[in-house]
């Protein structure tokens, strides 16, 4: 039995209040009164499509062997590097074996989809065991446009396998034509959008039909045997928006949380052409420990009221940083590799002989009554729990969210380091909070067009009773 074996989701925590669009822009566009209900997801300063695929991946792959991963392949239309494996960093950011394949999947927003199908066919035929698909976008849009009310940013990720399969992959059908309802040049930043009706008329209305048909033909069913509207699920525009070629993988997710054993879901993605594909849940599902999924990051949501911070999360003004702002952040890319296990996939060392964790690693084991030289064993830090030892909140140092937060950080097990925090305020701060370890960008170098990244903790305060 071939199918999905495991599912995880993420969605930024900041959503912006749309109505906080319309106050700021209705003056000048007062169509968006149309689409400005709820809330659109939204990637802090220091997000993108490749931090929240490594954080899709890590809720879709806790509590499972990642040692039996055979490829993994990233889905984006937003990729922070043109020029770059970005499932490569993805891989390495999850610390998984070098001995796999990557591949961007890109140009489509039924990139996703086509990834999963390849992917599915490549555990078919007997060439992999487990591959990890993950899909993400951050779509760009201008200010008071209605791409920007009606576009969201997620990501989720799915695993795929043939053994312990919580949904079995029926069949899938696939069309391709070359139907621009948009684009987005090389050299453009956002995406130039056709003419809403015939979009809908000429596009959806024609093509998705004809390829959910197919699929259904394929597989000697019929929508005649009792789909009716409530099992069309919702489209999320009012929860999160329309999250590019993630936005399948992100209901998918959604609805394998509240599947029940012998459910059929059918998932379609849609760009230049469509695919569609038909699982079965199992009584496997059952047994798959429990996952953040769409639902936990839905939850754990902040609304942001204030548009001007959206704009300038989205480089849509230019604000002035400071004198601190002005460093060199060239990259040195043999630094990077020689530390590649640090920097990306957050891994220290553990003592063979004592057992002492320490990040970074060293030769010497920072326990005073060991001190053995190069004992130092490989120990990933991205899942351990921790807690705030100290911190500062520092409104000097140059942040696109002041004030700037950063501190000790003293894990459970063993091992303390300075980290920067995000997503948090600095009420959200205290000695003894649990944190957890996220994959951030660290800095963006504009002349050269690099992207650093690194790990930073999210404060986990206690719910407010």
């Amino acid at each position: 039995m071939v199918g999905i074996v495991s599912y995880g989701g993420y969605i930024p925590r900041l959503r912006l209040n749309r109505m906080a669009v319309l106050k700021s822009m209705g003056w000048f566009a007062p169509n968006l009164a149309g689409s400005a209900q709820g809330e659109r997801s939204m990637c802090n300063w220091d997000e993108d499509s490749l931090t929240m695929a490594v954080a899709a991946s890590q809720d879709c792959l806790a509590g499972l062997d990642k040692s039996k991963i055979d490829a993994v392949y990233l889905a984006s239309t937003t990729m922070p590097f043109s020029d770059r494996d970005n499932a490569g960093i993805l891989k390495a950011a999850l610390n998984l074996k070098d001995d796999l394949s990557t591949g961007d999947f890109a140009t489509s927003l039924k990139s996703g989809t086509s990834a999963m199908i390849a992917a599915l066919d490549s555990v078919k035929g007997g060439n992999k065991k487990q591959i990890l698909i993950s899909a993400s976008d951050n779509r760009r849009s201008k200010s008071a446009s209605v791409q920007e009310m009606w576009f969201g940013d997620g990501a989720s990720s799915l695993l795929v396998g043939d053994d312990n399969v919580i949904a079995e992959f029926l069949d899938s059908y696939s069309e391709s034509h070359d139907f621009v309802d948009h684009y987005r040049g090389q050299n453009t930043k956002f995406d130039y959008n056709w003419e809403e009706r015939w979009i809908r008329d000429e596009g959806y209305s024609k093509i998705y039909p004809h390829v959910i048909q197919g699929l259904l033909d394929k597989t000697d069913m019929s929508m005649d045997l009792g789909v009716n509207p409530d099992q069309v699920v919702s489209n999320m525009h009012e929860e999160t928006g329309e999250c590019g070629t993630a936005h399948p993988f992100v209901m998918l997710t959604r609805e394998l949380e509240k599947a029940q054993p012998g459910d059929k879901l059918l998932v379609a993605g849609y760009g230049q052409g469509a695919d569609a594909l038909l699982f079965e849940v199992t009584e496997n599902i059952k047994n798959l420990p429990g996952r953040n999924g769409i639902s936990g990051n839905l939850a754990r949501k902040k609304v942001e009221d204030t548009y001007t911070k959206w704009l300038q999360f989205n480089e849509l003004i230019e604000t002035e940083m400071g004198a601190r702002a002005e460093v060199s952040n060239r990259t040195s890319v043999s630094i990077l590799w020689r530390y590649r296990k640090l920097i990306l996939g957050f891994v220290g060392g553990r003592c063979k002989e004592c057992g002492t964790p320490q990040i970074p690693s060293e030769r010497i084991c920072v326990n005073p009554s060991c001190g053995a030289i190069d004992s130092q064993e490989d120990y990933e830090f991205a899942d351990k729990p921790a807690k705030i030892l100290t911190f500062t909140a520092d409104n000097l140092a140059a942040s696109l969210a002041p004030p700037a937060i950063y501190g000790m950080i003293q894990f459970d097990d063993g091992g303390r380091m300075m980290m920067d925090f995000t997503d948090c305020m600095p009420d959200d701060v205290e000695v003894g909070v649990p944190i957890k370890p996220s994959f951030r960008k660290k800095y963006y170098d504009q002349d050269r067009g690099f992207t650093g990244y690194f790990w930073k903790a999210v404060p986990q305060p206690a719910p407010e009773q």
